[in-house]
Parts: C-alpha cells; structure tokens; sequence
C-alpha cells in the first residue's frame, strides 16, 4: 500500500523575502502544524535560507556541531522555490546558532572521483563522526525545540558525532554553488539537486541491504533516484503540489484554472512550476511523456501557457505563509499550493480544497558521497533517518509525508492517506538533455532557470 500526503480524495525546491505581519492567521491553528510553528510568537523572522543558529542554553548544543554552509536570506524552501531555482522542503524553518566549525560543503571547483563510484560492501566500526549536510529542518538537535531532536539518540547509539551543515540547494541546482563530495558524508538533495550529484559522480551508489527499512519504502518511491538499476538515494519526504481554491466561492474543475479567468493566482516563484504547466497540456492531449523531461517545443508551449491570464493578476510566492495569508485575507482565488498549507487553512476554518486531476510531486533523499571520510557511520545515518520513529518526527516538523510506509500512523496520520497507487502523481526528476535516460533530446534544467527568470521578470 503505497502512502500519499493527505489531499482530497476524488473517490470520497532565489531570493527570500521577509516575513509579513502574521495577524491574518490564527497562529493557536499554526502552532499545531511542523514548521509554520515559526509563524506565530516568534521573536525574530524565521527564514529557511539563513544562517542556523542554536541557543548555547539547548540540551543538545555540545552535542551537535552546527554551521551554515550558505547564509542564504534569499533562498527559499526546496518545492516552496524561489525565482529563478529551485528550493527544498515545505516550510520556513526556524534558524540555528553555529557552535563550532564543519567541513565546508561547497566548492567552486569540486574534487572528481578518480574512478566510477560503486557501493560499499559493508560497514565496519563508525568511524566517530559524520558530516551532514541537509537542507533547512530537516534536522533536528533540539536547537530550535528542545523536544524535536533526533540527533542526540543517534549520537547515543552510533557513537558517531554529527557535524551539521545546511546548504543552499536553489544554488546547487543552478549550479552556482557546486557541492565538493570531500566535504560532506550524506546530503539531503531534492531531486534538482540529487540529479546533478549523480550525473557529476558526486554520490556513490547505495548497497540498500544495510539499510534495515528500506524494504519499507514504497518502490515508486525507491525508483526515483535510480541509474541503470542502482540506488542513489534513500527516500526521506515527499509531497505533492495542489491547485487550491477557496470552496465557499465557485470552483475549478481542473488545474487549467491556474491559467486563465480573473482574481489573484499564486504560483510557486520556481522554474520547476513549468512541469505543472506541462502537465495541464498534457491532459488537453499534448505528446509529452514526462512533464520534467520536456522538448524545445514543449518547453516552448508550457512556457506561453503560463504567460497568459494579467501580470497584475499574478503572484509567485517563495514563503509558504504566503499561501495561508492569501487565503486566510481572502484575496486569493487560486493558488499552487501543498497539502501542508491546505490543512493549515482547514485547522484555521478557512474553506479550502483542493482541485481534481494528476498532480506534480517530488522526493527528497539521503544520498553519500563518493569521497565520504566516514563510509560506516554515513550508512549508521541512513539507517536512522529511514526508521519509523525519525520518518515520525521529520514528517510532523516538515510538514511532508515521510517515506516509510510504516511512519504514516498515529500522530503523522493527518498528513498521509492511503491509496492503491502512485498513478496520478508526476515525481520531478532534474530535466536533463538525454531527457533523464528517455527518448529524444530534451531542455536542460539550466534553461528551465533562464526561461524562468525571464517569465518572472
């Protein structure tokens, strides 16, 4: 049974802005929901993309060393993307203070493997340590809140000391910011990212048989980040972009009507919402197979289809607070949104739903280096990050489903449904110019980010 964020049932990844003023929405109702937690009471803004810091008073302050590998005020969350690049996660993530220095995650110029990277044998002692290197919230030591920690018990059970770095994954993707694989022994990567990693050889692939619950990830999941049959990742969240609309007021049948008509839209500020678009022409009859992997010309027709509809009408959001702003104001008739915003607004008593149809989706993965210092305690991580109780924990502070099937129960409940399939959902891969191992010749992501830029202005 594969498990899916919740969203209404039809049978039934630039820069960053501020945050504004929060009175529009409940904040007793956010305050329930994992990471715009941040959005109500909060003495500082709370940006995903800056610099982490950690109250030196927190239990778990000598226990983890923390550092920024980007102070990136202008990034925005992965899939909540920003202009011009992608973004990862669901939600502003409150920030963490350094307490010591880490390797430094990114390179101009990244070290390469001398040879092809292939997956270890097996693990042997844990080497002491491992250097992690995630995307913003995705990991916890108690520096945010005492209660959301799933680093000290790894540390108590491994003995492998984790140096934790957040990085900025728009600028990876974009390739402005090149990860070295020297300087790091796991990676949470949105698929931008994660595709790029594996086609620079970067990450090595994975011997899944030391990982306990991987079995227990769903193989549609499993399959994503994949070359010529071997694992580069092990599925950690993944979500799903929605059409939402205000259901006390008239609305759409389909996602088209992101696309035309009058009132306020809200699109996502990422040149990955141009497969969203692609997939629109895809239901109106369009030969496109995959809505990431598209050719000059379909790239071409996506592109005019969101150029329609007025300017003034028209708003790409980089927070996802601004979703619930919108809708909790009521100046918004559509919006792209997640099912994360949509039960924010549900628990707030705002009316909204979500509109019928295949939908985009991404997975965000661990993956190891292929120069990783610390082979044994990186798959120890794995391990960890994989099983049930973190899957909990990590689901409930993002926001986004967790990968193990057997996680999806109890307190994750509210943000998973079972369903039979994963048929209706269209899982981002990197657009890639041999059109991510399909036929024909396709964009390159490089210039989804150029024709994006120029949409947005």
């Amino acid at each position: 049974m594969a498990i899916r964020p919740a969203r209404p049932s039809r049978r039934a990844h630039p820069a960053r802005a501020p945050r504004r003023p929060r009175t529009a929405v409940p904040c007793a109702t956010i305050a329930l929901i994992g990471l715009l937690a941040a959005a109500c009471g909060a003495t500082e803004p709370t940006t995903a993309g800056m610099a982490a810091t950690t109250p030196s008073t927190t239990p778990a302050a000598t226990a983890v060393t923390t550092t920024a590998a980007t102070t990136a005020t202008a990034t925005a969350t992965p899939h909540s993307q920003g202009a011009g690049t992608p973004a990862a996660g669901s939600g502003a993530v409150p920030r963490a203070r350094a307490t010591g220095p880490s390797p430094s995650p990114t390179s101009a110029t990244p070290s390469k493997p001398e040879k092809a990277p292939t997956p270890i044998a097996s693990t042997g002692p844990g080497e002491g340590a491992v250097n992690v290197l995630a995307l913003p919230g995705y990991v916890e030591w108690g520096g945010t809140d005492p209660k959301v920690n799933w680093v000290t018990p790894f540390q108590a059970r491994t003995g492998c000391k984790v140096n934790l770095r957040t990085y900025d994954a728009a600028a990876t993707a974009a390739g402005a910011r090149p990860l070295d694989p020297g300087s790091f022994d796991v990676v949470a990567a949105p698929p931008e990212v994660a595709g790029k990693l594996i086609d620079e050889g970067s990450v090595a692939p994975l011997n899944t048989s030391l990982i306990a619950a991987y079995p227990d990830i769903p193989k549609r999941l499993r399959r994503l980040e994949t070359r010529k049959g071997d694992a580069y990742g092990v599925p950690y969240l993944w979500g799903v972009n929605e059409v939402l609309y205000d259901s006390s007021k008239e609305g759409p049948r389909t996602a088209a009507a992101l696309y035309g008509g009058t009132g306020k839209v809200m699109l996502k500020d990422s040149p990955l919402t141009i497969a969203d678009a692609a997939l629109v022409l895809k239901r109106r009859g369009a030969d496109i197979e995959d809505p990431f992997q598209l050719t000059p010309s379909q790239l071409d027709d996506a592109v005019k289809l969101l150029s329609l509809g007025k300017p003034a009408g028209r708003v790409y959001w980089r927070d996802p607070i601004e979703v619930v702003q919108g809708f909790a104001s009521g100046s918004v008739r559509l919006a792209q949104g997640t099912p994360y915003q949509r039960d924010v607004l549900a628990r707030g008593g705002r009316p909204v739903k979500a509109a019928s149809g295949p939908v985009t989706g991404w997975a965000d993965a661990w993956m190891v280096s292929s120069a990783a210092a610390h082979p044994s305690c990186a798959y120890e991580w794995l391990d960890w990050v994989s099983s049930v109780a973190v899957q909990k924990d990590a689901a409930e502070w993002v926001g986004l489903a967790p990968a193990n099937s057997e996680a999806c129960a109890g307190r994750t409940r509210r943000i998973c449904a079972d369903d039979e399939s994963f048929d209706d959902v269209h899982f981002a891969s990197r657009p890639a110019k041999n059109c991510a191992g399909g036929d024909g010749v396709c964009v390159p992501y490089g210039q989804w980010v150029e024709r994006w830029k120029r949409l947005v202005g």
